[in-house]
């Protein structure tokens, strides 16, 4: 399969003057190949063979010719100390790139790093990545100093939003038909609980009960629904559910091998803004995982597909997800950092908060129809006038076809032109 530019590249393209690059991100989302195109040497530490000739030999490392990719590289954590100690030696640019699709727990004695091997976060593909998507305004126009043209229109409807979700962001998942699609979102969940979760070395004494907790985190998607509410909806009917320090370790080993991505709420160290609730809200890697535990299918979620936690409907949620999965991979791009904002007493909130590292921002509310009412622009409007020119830019995501500004100047846009 050729491969389709990821808007990683960019960021990995300014940083060729750094000697060591760890991509980081959950299994499947297309590290390897990414970083394959980068390198002359590949030395993969899920293949016994590799490992042990590293161990035998450890200069290897220094033999090879350079970029050399480490890819697992967690599977042999030894490996990091080893990159360190010779960026130590020889700081000359691109010598390492080391992927990995899980973190290392705190017990493994490795060095940080710190300094000299840089970590990247690479998440599935956002959706206007995917091929046949070509994305019109630039989240870092939105984010500059100067008034941004929108402008612009899509042809995609809601449908194709419900699709989009589905069909996820993996790029092994691309052109596949739905009942293969779905087979492959099944396969691959089974294949991170019942092996990469042991592989960790974190038994599951019972597997069916760590499974019902992750679909109600999947259910709770867009939310800042209480671990405790969480747990709940995952053991209703069951006579023994899991205690509270066993869903602790279900979220600590899920975060590890990045298959949770939960949005931080925002708390700025300098602004007028005062008792804003920091709890995240959920999200999975991606929407369409969730759709899978969850067994939505486009037409499902059309129909108005609910849960437990969101007996309204599990459309909204899900888009919501597929906005904040492309406006993170877009902000990545500008050093910029995404949150969401809800103040503690539930007035205000505001879907998504990108923030450059100026302090200034782009607000962000998604909405799944197509034209935004004044009511559905009053928080953004709040928060323009809270903090006033430090709001670069306030943003409605919709599912309709035009992009333009409102009277007010509040910018509308389909997500399927939102492109960095």
């Amino acid at each position: 399969m050729d491969y389709h530019p990821r808007w990683v590249d960019l960021e990995l393209d300014e940083l060729t003057a750094l000697p060591a690059v760890a991509l980081d991100g959950a299994k499947g989302v297309g590290k390897t190949k990414t970083a394959a195109r980068r390198a002359r040497s590949v030395l993969r530490m899920d293949d016994l063979r590799d490992r042990e000739l590293l161990d035998a030999y450890p200069d290897r490392l220094l033999e090879v010719p350079a970029p050399v990719l480490i890819d697992e590289w967690q599977r042999h954590p030894a490996v990091w100390d080893l990159v360190r100690r010779a960026v130590d030696e020889d700081r000359a640019p691109g010598r390492y790139l080391l992927t990995g699709s899980a973190s290392v727990p705190a017990d493994v004695p490795i060095h940080s790093g710190a300094g000299r091997i840089v970590p990247v976060r690479m998440r599935p593909m956002a959706l206007t990545e995917r091929p046949g998507i070509h994305p019109m305004i630039g989240l870092g126009d939105l984010l500059g100093p100067a008034p941004t043209a929108v402008q612009g229109s899509t042809d995609a409807l809601l449908p194709d939003y419900a699709e989009a979700i589905c069909a996820t962001g993996l790029p092994g998942l691309l052109g596949q038909t739905d009942r293969a699609r779905r087979r492959s979102v099944r396969g691959y969940l089974d294949s991170i609980l019942d092996r990469d979760v042991p592989d960790l070395g974190r038994g599951v004494r019972r597997p069916a009960a760590l499974r019902g907790w992750l679909r109600a985190y999947a259910a709770a998607t867009s939310t800042t629904a209480s671990y405790a509410t969480i747990l709940a909806a995952a053991t209703v009917g069951d006579g023994d559910p899991p205690s509270r320090p066993t869903a602790q370790a279900y979220r600590d080993v899920l975060s590890r091998i990045w298959l949770l991505d939960p949005l931080p709420g925002w708390a700025p160290v300098t602004s007028s803004l005062q008792r804003l609730q920091v709890a995240p809200k959920h999200h999975l890697s991606d929407p369409g995982l969730a759709a899978g535990l969850l067994g939505a299918t486009p037409a499902s979620l059309m129909a108005g597909q609910g849960h437990a936690l969101r007996p309204s409907g599990l459309l909204a949620s899900l888009f919501e997800s597929l906005v904040v999965l492309t406006v993170r991979v877009a902000a990545q791009v500008h050093g910029a950092e995404v949150f969401h904002c809800r103040t503690r007493d539930g007035d205000h909130e505001i879907d998504l908060i990108v923030e450059n590292p100026d302090g200034s921002v782009v607000a962000l509310e998604v909405k799944l129809g197509a034209t935004p009412s004044d009511a559905d622009v009053r928080h953004l409007t709040w928060l323009e006038t809270r903090l006033g020119e430090r709001v670069r830019d306030a943003v409605v995501v919709t599912t309709g076809r035009d992009a333009y500004r409102r009277r007010d100047g509040i910018a509308v846009v389909p997500l399927a032109l939102i492109g960095p």
